[in-house]
């Protein structure tokens, strides 16, 4: 049976660089989390613990791999299926920085600005010999994404009510669904209702 341990954001950072002094070369780690859970905090950490370690490291947002308003909300501004399928790009993650990286070392921190609903125009990069991608946001276990090492932040769904703000309400019962459906198993896996207060999952 599974147990679970006391951790902070702190503690889970350093347990992640640890494993990632073990996986020299450029790595990609995901950070899945709904917005409630902030996940681009987390990787930040990890980013920071990292680049004190003295190796490279850089966040990218999920919400900068959005796909365009009039694809996204096609079926309304709150359609549940489409938050779930239609709203991320995940095959451009794929392409512009999961295949980019490992093939040519060349990757794209942006692609679409969600705010202005245009091109991000972001300037391909060029990665460095050790370089750890940290990748965050929603329901990015599932995918069939080739993550080097995954994180999941998991919330109650009091947590997740009480933490969503109430115009974001309708997105929930995806969240809850996409989960649901894909139980892949993460690299490790947190109670994050309060992250001062996480517990880590030990044992299967």
């Amino acid at each position: 049976m599974p147990s679970f341990t006391p951790t902070s954001p702190a503690a889970m950072a350093g347990i992640v660089a640890d494993r990632l002094a073990e996986l020299p070369g450029r790595r990609v780690l995901a950070v899945d989390g709904a917005d409630a859970a902030a996940p681009v905090e987390l990787a930040r950490r990890i980013a920071d613990t990292l680049a004190a370690r003295g190796r490279s490291a850089e966040v990218v947002s999920l919400h900068d791999f959005v796909r365009p308003a009039s694809l996204r909300m096609e079926y309304g501004r709150d359609d549940e299926w489409s938050y779930r399928t239609a709203w991320f790009d995940y095959e451009a993650v794929r392409r512009e920085i999961l295949d980019a990286v490992r093939s040519s070392g060349r990757w794209l921190p942006a692609l679409w600005d969600e705010q202005r609903d245009r091109s991000a125009r972001a300037a391909v990069r060029t990665a460095q010999a050790d370089l750890v991608l940290v990748l965050a946001g929603p329901m990015l276990l599932g995918r069939g994404l080739d993550f080097d090492l995954t994180v999941r932040l998991e919330l109650s769904e009091q947590a997740a009510l009480r933490r969503t703000p109430p115009d974001q309400h309708w997105t929930l019962p995806a969240l809850r669904d996409h989960a649901a459906d894909n139980p892949e198993a993460a690299t490790w896996t947190l109670r994050w209702d309060h992250p001062d207060r996480a517990a880590l999952r030990v044992g299967t």
